[in-house]
């Protein structure tokens, strides 16, 4: 039998938080058109700012990649982060009244995410990031290609799903997933386990971040 990818090892050693994640009260909610539109608006203020850390980790990537097909690749990512991603928050709060200014971005919950994910891009190496990025990344795009085929009444919030199933957010996903596999080849067994630990980490971080919409600070 042929050994796991390194993507494939990520996956079947985290699977139980990664399907936690998948299945969370928020996308279950978006899913079945239920979702409350406040919490969706508080979602939103702290996931526009995780977005504009997503930049800065995306630099560093940048910065630390070897080669420059990453390099163009990744500045690419930013720039789809920047005129994308960050234009819907613009647009959206505009559109439902939201002031962001009325939400606490420090809540401790919130702050691990942000904070763990911008030290892994500081501190770590090319991989580490990659690893951070396709464990959020792949999340995201695996319960978004779900929720596109159910009824979702809100237009923001379908748009939102579907920004993260179009086809610029899967290869944004995929290239992640190819750049570890690539690597994988080559690493041993401790540093495939230290990578796969990264993926679980970050999947526990996002399970946190998306429990805070719902308690109420508003």
């Amino acid at each position: 039998m042929a050994a796991d990818t390194l993507s494939e090892q990520m996956l079947r050693e985290n699977a139980a938080v990664f399907e936690a994640m998948v299945n969370h009260r928020l996308v279950r909610d978006i899913e079945q058109d239920r979702l409350d539109a406040r919490v969706f608006e508080r979602y939103l203020v702290y996931e526009g700012a995780f977005v504009d850390t997503a930049i800065s980790i995306f630099a560093y990537a940048a910065a630390k990649a070897k080669t420059i097909s990453q390099k163009r690749w990744l500045i690419g990512v930013l720039d789809a982060l920047a005129n994308q991603q960050i234009a819907y928050f613009e647009r959206t709060f505009a559109a439902r009244g939201i002031d962001p200014s009325r939400y606490d971005p420090e809540r401790s919950e919130v702050e691990a995410f942000r904070i763990g994910m911008l030290d892994i891009a500081r501190k770590g190496r090319f991989l580490d990031i990659v690893a951070a990025m396709f464990a959020a990344e792949w999340m995201y795009w695996t319960w978004s290609k779900r929720a596109t085929v159910t009824a979702i009444s809100d237009p923001l919030v379908r748009e939102w799903v579907e920004m993260h199933a179009d086809e610029t957010f899967a290869a944004q996903a995929l290239w992640l997933r190819a750049q570890l596999d690539a690597a994988g080849e080559t690493l041993g067994p401790a540093e495939r386990s230290r990578l796969s630990g990264i993926f679980g980490d970050v999947q526990r971080l996002e399970i946190a971040f998306h429990d805070v919409p719902y308690e109420r600070n508003d």
